[in-house]
């Protein structure tokens, strides 16, 4: 599968030879008879460099429906603000989702785990874990209250957006802006997380004295080139809109995007091109440094959301307490994990619990966590030399906000209810 590459490029590509425009957007007769379609994902107004919008040159207008109406189907999808009461302090931890008994499709088998701020208002966000088996067959999806960050655990998803295809294995993450049609298709049973951006979308962050090169390359974000199906037959839209699903269906397929150019797209990144930079003397680096993608809030410096990962490298500090150290901060930390073993949860090796592949975390601002008794222990005494850190993907979705489990979460099986367990066993200190 062929792929456009960069990070806000403008990007130009048609699947029929003659479909573009040249030096007009929206010409009187596009050709073939296609309709001129604009998308946009920022104000029509936000200044240039942070302008979001491309023109679909389409088989017939996106306007082109039946109203829509709610869809009565059961859901543990859910949309900030959250229905809650008093949100407690306490560190949470989840096991993998267990697969779905059931034929369930990637949209089904999503679960919200927490949130926070409002969709209404732009500001916040939502996690979502899924477990899904089977593939969305004449039916797509469109998320209208923010865009999505999907970070595959286990299953290649095969997602067809307007504006292309994606091929998003384990390892790699997707991005999908705010509002874009999609389905997703699955090779075998699937599972992984979902970030819902209510916020100003994803962008890479600023380099600041790192200087021009290290993190996430532009290069090598990955656009999908025009392709588009002319299917008559009824195909169901589902729209997630204002914490609701709607529903209407059309009769023709909804992929039918001949051509396209601008710099709104869905885009995938493979995690193991991440230029991870670090310390060559002293002192364990803050999680800022793994930066891959942030959403910047109205406070500099504060995001509404980053995208952190913690992938495969060297660690060669001397003198220096290699894992991440305790903590207590402002921000508010999800955590989940693609494969391996995280290097502050290292046991204890009992198979139940523990942070493993699949799970996930949840560290609200101001409440301290760290390494669990056995990391902590094999961190203090062990001999500093350089060693790489290897077969190991985690990653967090951190925010300035308190993220608020839902209902739905705390009632899962898979909530570990004695995680506070793991930071029992320590010694004290002892002063001469």
């Amino acid at each position: 599968m062929e792929y456009l590459t960069g990070f806000g490029n403008h990007f130009a590509t048609q699947a029929v030879e003659g479909a573009l425009p040249v030096g007009r957007n929206s010409p009187q007769r596009p050709a073939f008879g296609l309709y001129a379609e604009q998308f946009s994902t920022t104000a029509f107004t936000a200044p240039r460099a942070e302008n979001r919008r491309s023109w679909l040159y389409r088989l017939r207008p996106a306007a082109s429906h039946p109203p829509f109406r709610p869809l009565d189907a059961a859901s543990r999808l859910a949309t900030a603000p959250l229905e809650r009461g008093a949100v407690d302090p306490n560190r949470l931890r989840w096991s993998a989702l267990s697969m779905p008994d059931r034929p369930t499709d990637w949209l089904e088998g999503l679960t919200t785990y927490g949130g926070n701020g409002d969709a209404a208002s732009g500001a916040g966000i939502g996690v979502h874990l899924y477990a899904a088996n089977r593939s969305m067959e004449r039916r797509a999806v469109q998320f209208s209250d923010g865009e999505l960050l999907v970070v595959p655990q286990i299953g290649t998803l095969s997602i067809t957006t307007e504006l292309g295809r994606l091929e998003v294995p384990p390892g790699h993450v997707a991005l999908i802006p705010r509002g874009l049609r999609f389905a997703v298709q699955l090779a075998g049973p699937s599972r992984g997380y979902v970030c819902e951006n209510y916020g100003a979308p994803f962008r890479l962050p600023d380099l600041g004295p790192i200087g021009s090169n290290g993190l996430a390359n532009p290069r090598d974000f990955e656009a999908p080139v025009a392709w588009f199906e002319d299917v008559e037959d009824d195909f169901q839209v589902i729209q997630k809109f204002q914490g609701h699903l709607w529903q209407t269906t059309l009769d023709h397929s909804p992929f039918d995007v001949v051509a396209w150019h601008g710099n709104s797209a869905p885009l995938r990144y493979d995690l193991a091109r991440f230029n991870t930079i670090g310390t060559i003397s002293f002192d364990h680096p803050d999680p800022s440094i793994f930066t891959v993608l942030t959403s910047p809030s109205d406070t500099p410096g504060t995001a509404n959301c980053d995208f952190v990962i913690f992938p495969p490298r060297w660690m060669v500090a001397e003198d220096t307490f290699r894992p991440p150290w305790f903590h207590r901060n402002v921000m508010s930390e999800f955590m989940g994990l693609i494969h391996g073993e995280y290097d502050a949860k290292q046991g204890p090796k009992d198979g139940k619990g523990g942070f493993e592949p699949g799970g996930a975390s949840l560290h609200n601002q101001m409440n301290g966590h760290g390494p669990d008794a056995v990391s902590t222990q094999a961190a203090m005494q062990a001999e500093l030399k350089p060693v790489k850190l290897e077969d190991t993907l985690a990653f967090m979705f951190e925010s300035r906000s308190v993220i608020a489990p839902t209902k739905a979460a705390l009632a899962l099986n898979e909530l570990q209810r004695d995680y506070d367990d793991c930071w029992g066993g320590f010694e004290k200190a002892r002063i001469p």
